[in-house]
């Protein structure tokens, strides 16, 4: 069995792995100046962008959360792999085979993480070749009865998994697949004497994660002996979480992020049925409603940001079977309608068709349709919400106003809020003052409820997630501590291009640049740890050792320095800039020296320290001298 991973090879790896193709996967990421790309961090809720990832450096920070680290620690903490497991993947990912410090050498399987999927897609090209078989041929039927031909079931992956216990397990076994490996993907269940196939006699769909791995399954019903449920998904396995997993993101990702738009439809066939028609934004839940976990995978891709224009932040299009069980998501998506910054909407298909089946009846067209006459979320609630009471009589209006008005209480942009007014005034036949007065009363009513919940604004310390109270935190310097006023500013600046580019700065000026004195001492001490290390600039580990020689509390403003945008347009602006402000810092504590020199030689005795004099003088022709070699260097560069 193969041991720990040599060293060199995590380093080759990491060195030559794109981050930002990494985190382009699970983020849209957009240029922030040369060099540095930015968007919204998946690993908390912002709505505006301060996850900023540096490809040169390997590395990406947050400056809203901290979050920092390099490729695989992003896998490690979006995908919760093991280290070994993140070096394994991205191995792999890059065709370039591990050598391990103990064991036999080489190998290609892996880890648990690289095992699982392995299985997973082994399973898979085993149901897509069952679907040609005569037994399939109830799933071909379920299939062309809905208006997927051969082609539609093999760009979406679509198989079908024998009717038997044993056919798939055995098939992944004679592959090497342990059954340990078998039963820990989900692909297998253990009974009282032995395993058995989860999946039997059902039409099988693909779950990929955002890189188009195969992670889990949904299973339709389709023999009348099958007594199991309609449906049936992979269970929760180390890599298939149903709660952070949308069916058909992996072929609809990059059109989401294009189109600044997202179709959030039932099932795997509504999927289906709005990609061949054109609507490839589309994706659906896989055995569980949409939540929270899913807004967070979708808004770093929607580049859903706060305070902007909502309709630039794109739209998010909810559409619902008008059953109860519809109804009741509806009420559930829009209780999560405040974390979108993007307008949301509600698509609901005439006679109550669902996606799949209107494609059916009235062809491509009507999708198309059903998304581009889309209805406001908060006009859809409101209307389903009079729609419960009997506007035919005082009692109903004034009830159906009260249940109403916390709807309209809810909208976070007050004009809109004011169009909800008048709109609910028309419907409900009412002054338009009674229902504004009905809302503000709603909304004070919520920030009531809000303060006894967060238990008042009061109280010292700051809020945990659940409304607690924590201790203050342990002091660790950063970037939003340092003073706000120009001199701290030019410090922080010249030590972040030593820090970023110590190459472009120089090594001769970086010396020059360890006597300057800095009014921020928090910057003068990684000012003296890019100086301990002046010998390894060019390095491929220049930050890793930067942050093992700065004091712990130190490391989170060496990681923001590291990360933080540089005002350049292009590589010239880059190799200018940061010359200039380090030649800036240079020559400020130069001036400050020459200044302190001439008081000296104002104050000594002309006749009785005539030496002394003459030493002042040599330094001040010095520093001129050192001035005008800096200026003619900036110019140059």
């Amino acid at each position: 069995m193969a041991g720990r991973i040599a060293r060199n090879d995590i380093d080759e790896v990491r060195a030559r792995v794109n981050i930002a193709d990494i985190v382009g996967d699970y983020v849209t990421l957009k240029s922030a100046g040369v060099g540095s790309l930015k968007g919204l961090c998946p690993f908390h809720d912002e709505r505006s962008p301060s996850f900023h990832v540096r490809p040169q450096v390997g590395r990406y920070h947050c400056f809203g959360c901290g979050e920092d680290g390099d490729v695989f620690e992003f896998i490690i903490k979006q995908d919760h792999t093991t280290f070994q497991e993140a070096v394994e993947r991205m191995a792999a990912k890059i065709g370039f085979t591990l050598h391990y410090e103990e064991g036999d050498g080489p190998r290609t399987d892996y880890n648990q993480r690289a095992r699982l999927i392995a299985v997973n897609e082994a399973a898979l090209a085993f149901y897509q070749a069952q679907l040609t078989t005569a037994a399939a041929e109830p799933a071909r039927q379920f299939l062309g009865e809905r208006g997927f031909d051969p082609a539609a079931a093999q760009h979406f992956g679509v198989g079908f998994a024998p009717q038997s216990y044993d056919a798939t397990r055995e098939h992944l076994r004679g592959r090497g697949f342990s059954m340990d490996e078998i039963l820990a993907a989900g692909l297998a269940g253990q009974g009282d004497r032995s395993p058995y196939d989860r999946f039997r006699g059902r039409l099988m769909w693909p779950i990929r994660d955002v890189t188009g791995a195969t992670i889990g399954f949904g299973a339709r019903r389709l023999l009348e002996e099958d007594k199991g449920p309609k449906y049936l998904n992979t269970p929760e396995t180390p890599i298939y979480h149903k709660s952070q997993v949308l069916y058909g993101l992996d072929l609809a990702r990059r059109d989401i992020s294009k189109q600044k738009q997202v179709v959030i439809v039932e099932g795997y066939t509504d999927v289906m049925a709005c990609h061949l028609a054109g609507v490839t934004t589309a994706v659906a839940t896989c055995g569980t409603s949409f939540g929270v976990d899913h807004i967070k995978v979708l808004r770093p891709m929607l580049g859903d940001l706060a305070g902007a224009d909502p309709n630039a932040n794109g739209e998010v299009v909810f559409t619902f079977d008008p059953d109860d069980a519809g109804q009741r998501a509806a009420s559930r998506a829009f209780a999560e309608e405040q974390r979108f910054a993007a307008q949301t909407y509600v698509a609901v298909a005439p006679e109550g068709l669902d996606p799949c089946d209107l494609r059916l009846a009235r062809g491509d067209d009507a999708i198309r349709r059903l998304v581009t006459n889309k209805r406001p979320m908060f006009e859809f609630m409101i209307r389903r919400t009079l729609d419960g009471h009997d506007l035919e009589t005082v009692e109903g209006r004034v009830s159906a106003l009260r249940a109403a008005a916390p709807v309209l209480a809810g909208i976070r942009d007050r004009s809109l809020t004011q169009g909800y007014v008048r709109e609910l005034a028309g419907w409900l036949g009412m002054d338009m003052p009674e229902v504004r007065r009905a809302v503000e009363t709603a909304r004070r009513r919520a920030a009531a409820v809000t303060d006894d919940r967060s238990g008042g604004t009061g109280g010292a310390g700051r809020a945990g997630s659940g409304g607690e109270t924590l201790p203050p935190d342990e002091p660790v310097a950063g970037i939003k501590m340092l003073p706000n006023d120009p001199i701290t500013r030019m410090e922080r600046d010249a030590v972040m291009a030593m820090v970023q580019q110590p190459g472009h700065v120089g090594v001769p000026l970086l010396g020059l640049a360890a006597s300057a004195t800095f009014s921020a001492p928090m910057l003068a001490v990684v000012r003296d740890a890019v100086l301990s290390n002046v010998d390894a600039v060019g390095a491929g580990d220049w930050l890793d050792r930067l942050l093992q020689d700065v004091p712990t509390p130190f490391r989170g403003l060496v990681q923001e320095l590291a990360l933080a945008p540089i005002p350049a347009r292009n590589d010239a602006d880059l190799a200018h800039w940061t010359r200039s402000i380090v030649v800036a810092l240079v020559e400020r504590d130069m001036l400050a020296r020459k200044a302190s020199l001439l008081g000296q030689l104002q104050r000594a005795d002309p006749h009785e320290q005539a030496e002394r004099r003459a030493e002042i003088q040599r330094q001040l022709m010095e520093i001129d001298a050192q001035r005008m070699r800096l200026r003619a260097d900036a110019e140059a560069s």
